[in-house]
Parts: structure tokens; C-alpha cells; sequence
């Protein structure tokens, strides 16, 4: 029987993952825990198409999911519209009034010290509510 608690779904998601995709969403969850040591791991949206969820990092609300695509990690900022990106991190489509995203292909990487300030932000914003 595979454990309910949420980090040890996200292990088990990434070490179902055995190409880069599981390397990098291991990458993003330190640099996101050095960002943010209080962080919360949830998975939410379980279904039967997708039975070990989305990864949802979470600290006084939402700041972050790790969504995992056969060509692509997309890490999604549930209030990114409202934090600055002087670095341009975020390069996903959705570019909305709301919320911003980052694409991680197979060979790329983030910048790790703009993505905790990404992170870091979307805590205070959260703090702030």
C-alpha cells in the first residue's frame, strides 16, 4: 500500500520517472524548500488519468505546481501576474491576469538563485493576504 502523505507521493512521482523529468522536478523541489524551509507539500487533482496528482507547494496559500508532460516540466505560479520577474524566468503561454508559468524542456535549466527569489516573493505575497 503506497503511503498517503504528500512528500512521499512527490518521492514516489519522481522516482516513477526515470529520464530527465524526474531529475529536474527533484531539482525544483530543493531549490523551492532552500526558498522557503516552512513550505507545505500537497498533491492535489488525483484522478485516473493522472493517480499521483499534480505536486503543489503551498506556504499561507498556493505559490507553486510542478506538472509533469512528456516534453516538458511546467512549474505554475498561482499569483505570478503580481511578482516581479527582473530576470525573466517565467516563460511559459499562459500569461494571464492571474497566474504565470515556467517550461523546463529536457537540457534546460532555471536559474536557481531567480527562481527562489521567484519563490521567495510569492511567499510574502501570500504572508501578505
Amino acid at each position: 500500500m503506497t503511503s498517503e502523505n504528500p512528500s512521499d507521493l512527490i518521492d514516489a512521482k519522481i522516482k516513477g520517472m526515470t529520464d530527465w523529468r524526474g531529475e529536474t522536478l527533484a531539482r525544483i523541489r530543493t531549490l523551492i524548500k532552500e526558498a522557503d524551509p516552512d513550505v507545505v507539500e500537497t498533491v492535489k487533482w488525483r484522478k485516473p488519468s493522472n493517480p499521483s496528482g499534480v505536486p503543489v507547494w503551498e506556504h499561507d496559500g498556493i505559490i507553486c505546481t510542478g506538472e509533469t508532460y512528456k516534453d516538458k516540466i511546467k512549474l505554475t505560479f498561482a499569483q505570478g501576474a503580481k511578482l516581479a520577474d527582473p530576470a525573466g524566468v517565467f516563460n511559459g503561454k499562459d500569461t494571464g491576469a492571474t497566474r504565470r508559468s515556467i517550461d523546463i524542456r529536457e537540457g534546460e535549466s532555471v536559474d536557481e538563485e531567480s527562481f527562489k527569489a521567484l519563490v521567495k516573493e510569492a511567499v510574502a505575497l501570500n504572508k501578505s493576504k
